[in-house]
């Protein structure tokens, strides 16, 4: 058998050791290994990939009187929709029920069917809001769900900050 066909092991000395001085060097002896190049591209992760939101389609008539088309991840709130998708609805608290800019107009029979009641908090909002309607929501409080694909819903031409 000839020494050719062995592997050399490939010395590699720590970073820190070199610091410390050269009696405190030893030599680290490792063999390469073949990695197959699929795992050397491979990215991995500790979380768990997210599952694929479904989406429904909605219709947002800006304040310009355009008709606006967006995909809305089902389980999202409209406020967050508006935003991913550039319609002019401001949102200043952030949904924190603590102003009324995220005000939207609905249909009334679509309105009926919003799951979710307005609570006394978003009621007291509403009632600052401009231009409000017996159909009002704060955008930061409807959830949006399947039985809302196709909806048309209005953003109104004004706004009024309840923050003052």
């Amino acid at each position: 058998m000839s020494l050719s066909g062995l592997r050399r092991p490939v010395c590699l000395i720590p970073k820190f050791a070199l610091c410390i001085g050269r009696s405190l060097t030893v030599p680290i002896c490792a063999k390469r290994r073949n990695v197959p190049k699929i795992m050397s591209v491979q990215k991995f992760s500790a979380s768990v990939p997210k599952p694929k939101k479904e989406t429904i389609c909605l219709y947002f008539m800006d304040r310009d009187g355009d008709r606006i088309t967006v995909n809305a991840g089902v389980g999202s709130n409209l406020l967050d929709v508006a935003i991913d998708n550039d319609i002019e609805l401001e949102g200043a608290c952030e949904g924190t029920l603590a102003c009324s800019t995220c005000h939207l107009i609905f249909k009334p029979d679509q309105y009926e069917q919003i799951h979710e009641k307005p609570t006394d908090e978003e009621l007291d909002m509403l009632d600052l809001a401009f231009g409000l309607s017996d159909t009002s929501r704060l955008g930061c409080q409807v959830i949006v769900t399947k039985e809302m694909d196709g909806w048309e819903i209005e953003v109104p031409s004004g706004v009024a900050d309840a923050r003052g």
